[in-house]
């Protein structure tokens, strides 16, 4: 019989968002595929899990997603985390998911942390409808990306490093227009964690003026305000107008 392949969030900044169940399948598993050993091995420490660690990184995923395959079908339960947030979610995970796709072997997520969903949650801008679309390009192809988002009418949220978040939010201003509403979190569930809300102008204002640290999502609000209010379910009192 095949062994179980989980996808195990990790906390993104707060140890205290690990859940009961995540470090449960941990301690289980036979061995935890992880990015880095030793970022992996102090969030074992602290839960007290003792299972070996192997390397799973986007520099060694190919060589290694076969000997994982290879571990499953031999009935071996693994589990893969990422420094932090969800395995495959911006982070590796992807290539090891379509392999175990492929051979029809069997895989679960676990639901826990992840950044772009409280960004997005308290960003205040429309989320019935919305686009994520990770890490934009480093260089070559990144323009022509940021084009086809500015086509897309719907909220679009980015991730984005300290060091590039001026560039980005300029470019931002460029092919989405002056007016566009934006969100900036960063540092989500640690003891800095802010969130900077307002046009585009202002963000690239309080980016500017300060130092930003931390992994970054800004969440874009490139919806029509009108259509937005359009298409909003009917409150209770409306549908009791309706039936009068």
């Amino acid at each position: 019989m095949s062994g179980l392949l989980y996808f195990v969030p990790t906390p993104i900044g707060n140890l205290e968002d690990m859940t009961f169940r995540a470090v449960k399948i941990l301690k289980e598993v036979d061995y935890i595929l992880c990015e880095d050993t030793r970022t992996s091995g102090f969030l074992l420490k602290h839960y007290e899990i003792s299972k070996p660690l192997k390397s799973y990184h986007l520099h060694n995923e190919h060589q290694t997603t076969q000997k994982v395959i290879d571990d499953l079908k031999n009935g071996q339960n693994i589990a893969i985390i990422t420094d932090a947030g969800t395995p495959g979610i911006s982070d590796p995970g992807y290539l090891l998911a379509k392999a175990v796709s492929d051979q029809k072997l069997e895989m679960q997520c676990l639901p826990g942390a992840t950044a772009f969903v409280p960004a997005l949650v308290v960003s205040g801008l429309p989320n019935n409808e919305f686009l994520f679309a990770g890490f934009l390009p480093q260089k070559k192809g990144r323009q022509t990306k940021l084009k086809q988002l500015a086509e897309e009418k719907k909220t679009i949220v980015l991730y984005e490093s300290p060091h590039k978040i001026n560039t980005t939010l300029e470019q931002i201003k460029e092919f989405f227009g002056e007016e566009t509403k934006v969100s900036l979190s960063r540092e989500i569930s640690k003891k800095f964690e802010e969130t900077k809300r307002g046009n585009i102008n202002e963000l690239i204002e309080f980016s500017k003026s300060k130092t930003l640290k931390g992994e970054i999502v800004l969440v874009i609000n490139n919806v029509d305000t009108k259509e937005d209010e359009d298409e909003k379910p009917l409150s209770k009192n409306k549908y009791k107008n309706l039936e009068k």
